[in-house]
Formats: structure tokens, sequence, C-alpha cells
């Protein structure tokens, strides 16, 4: 383990992007977001930025291709460009963990490429939780706030940095700051992710349970009578898809630019009407079952087809940004019987 003090975490900034680009989370006036670090910026103190950091491996819009047209002979342009080596630094344990739920979706054999090539040139520096709030309950699907995964897991105390490498990346990344780190005992860290655990343990959600739901429900839950109601009030607004570090969705369209056609992916989200919509009709014409659609995703469609896992990784964003505070949380205590009472 390697710790540095907290004055001079510029030093460490500095180090790191002399040899890759760095991102970190930065306060702005709407919230903590990643930004690449120059001098100057300072790492937020923020709980979690606004949006996950997904986007780094599965961007919002991204170009896959181009094509050019001449008569019958079309050309088809591979646009991407191999990417670069970078560090995402302070990652918390909630989307360090949705990195596995989107690997399982775009490293499963075929590959994407576009999403493989982003996730083999990055490096993951988390950051240990200490101060969770009340819409966290990332407990629920056994993730460690205080002990996140990652290539180098970083622990926060009131004077210094901690730092540990836990796999070849991190350890060649770790290596690479010997010069402006020091070799430490854990004692410090162990001491704060006892305080960490004992205040998760009165989160107002740390009873939160999912152990009614999972893989192989679909016929229990899918004609519960509860769904209308809890979708009443849903605007399909698809703000809660967007700020999910897990929610893979999307759609893919051709633009004519006039002087050829250019290929675009975008986020799309089960929640709007026009979704999966086809020549043939819409496949879920009401508001009900496209709320249904989302939740039997992240609590029982996703862990029947993936050994288990839930879908949601308890981060709390949804709870936040939902403009009529409809969330998972109100979906598995209306539906998980006397687990959630």
């Amino acid at each position: 383990m390697r710790k540095i003090s907290l004055d001079k975490l510029n030093q460490l900034f500095s180090k790191i992007a002399e040899t890759q680009t760095l991102y970190m989370p930065v306060d702005t006036k709407t919230g903590a977001r990643y930004e690449k670090w120059e001098e100057g910026k300072e790492l937020s103190d923020a709980l979690n930025t606004v949006r996950s950091a997904k986007d780094f491996f599965f961007p919002q819009t991204e170009n896959l291709m181009d094509f050019k047209m001449e008569g019958k002979n079309i050309e088809i342009i591979d646009t991407r460009n191999e990417a670069e080596d970078f560090v995402i630094f302070g990652v918390r344990a909630c989307d360090v963990k949705s990195f596995e739920i989107l690997d399982r979706v775009f490293l499963a054999d075929p590959a994407d490429s576009y999403y493989e090539n982003r996730r083999n040139h990055g490096t993951i520096v988390s950051m240990a939780c200490t101060r969770p709030v009340e819409t966290c309950f990332c407990q629920t699907f056994d993730i460690d706030a205080a002990s996140p995964e990652g290539d180098v897991v970083c622990h926060k105390t009131d004077d210094a940095l901690y730092l540990e490498a836990k796999s070849d990346k991190g350890e060649a990344l770790l290596n690479s700051l010997n010069d402006v780190t020091e070799d430490t005992d854990g004692s410090a860290v162990d001491e704060q992710v006892k305080t960490v655990h004992e205040r998760m343990s009165r989160l107002p959600l740390a009873s939160l349970s999912a152990d009614a739901f999972g893989a192989d429900k679909t016929k229990e839950f899918f004609d519960r009578p509860e769904w209308a109601e809890l979708s009443q009030s849903c605007l399909g607004c698809g703000t809660c898809t967007f700020v999910c570090p897990t929610c893979q969705c999307y759609d893919i369209k051709d633009f004519n630019t006039g002087h050829g056609v250019k290929r675009f992916r975008c986020w799309d989200s089960c929640m709007y009407s026009n979704f999966t919509k086809m020549s043939a009709g819409q496949p879920r014409l009401t508001q009900v079952e496209r709320f249904r659609q989302r939740f039997m995703h992240k609590l029982v469609y996703y862990p029947t087809n993936n050994d288990g896992l839930f879908s949601c990784v308890g981060c709390g964003r949804c709870l936040s940004k939902c403009p009529i505070q409809m969330n998972i949380v109100k979906v598995m205590k209306k539906l998980g019987g006397k687990s959630n009472d």
C-alpha cells in the first residue's frame, strides 16, 4: 500500500498525466462531473457524479462508421481510432460494480469492439466512500462502499490518500507513482473502513432486501396488479435511465449528410413510447408495460441470464433525480413482500 499527503495531490495527478490522460470528478454549477485533469482543477468531494463513469466506455453518442456511395457502389469507412490509455480517478464502489454488469453485455461473444477497445485502455482508480448519504443502498446488492473494487483502490482520510493495487494495470500505475508516494501499512484504512460500515448500518435503506427478486421469477412478478399503481405517476421522461450506470439500451440511426451517410449509436430508454418501435408496431403499447420492463430487467431478467447478478448497484441516482420520486426502491418495497416490510 502507498500513501500521499492530501496537500500533494496535484503532484500525484501531474505524475499520472505525464503518461496517460487523467479524468476525475470536479465540481460544476450542475454538480460533480468527470473532466480531463489539468493544472488548477481540484478533485470534487461530492459523494458521486451526476452522470456515472459509464460514459467512458459506452458514450451517449458515438459515430460507428461512415458510408460513401457512388452509384451502386457503397464504401464502408471505419471511423474508429485506437483509444488512448486513460485513467478514471475517484470512481465509487457502485459505479465500479456497474462495469461488471456492462461487461457481461458488451463483452459477451461476439464482443462489442468499440466498448472493448475503451475497456482495454482504461484504468479504474476507485475511491472508497466515507460519508454515504440516505439515498445509498449499494449494500442491498452486496457492494461494499468502504472497500470498492478497481485496478487501484483509494481511501481518503483527513490528511492522506492511501492507494492499493488490485490488478496488473493497477500495479503498473502504482509503480509509476513511487516518486510521489511512500510505503505505508493499512492501519488507518482499517479504522476508516470500520467507521464507514457503522455509518452504512444506520442509513435509511440499510435493511432494504433484494431476496424476493432474482433469477427465474418472471412468472411470480410479471402479472402482479401493483404494476398499474406503481406506473401511474411515471412521466416516461427517461431521466432514471440516463443517470443509471448500468442501463445499456441504445438505438442506431443513419444520417445522410449530403456527402455520404454517418451511422450513430445513441443511448435509448425503455421508458420511451417509441422504444424498439418497428414497422409492425410498438411491442409495449402502454406506460405500465414500459415501466414493468425497466424494473423487471433490473431485478429479474438480467439476473436470470447472468448467474443471479442484479442489474442495479444501489447508487441512488434515480432516487435523487426522478421528478416525481418514483424509483426502484419503491418498486422493491411494494413487490418485495415481508422482506421489505
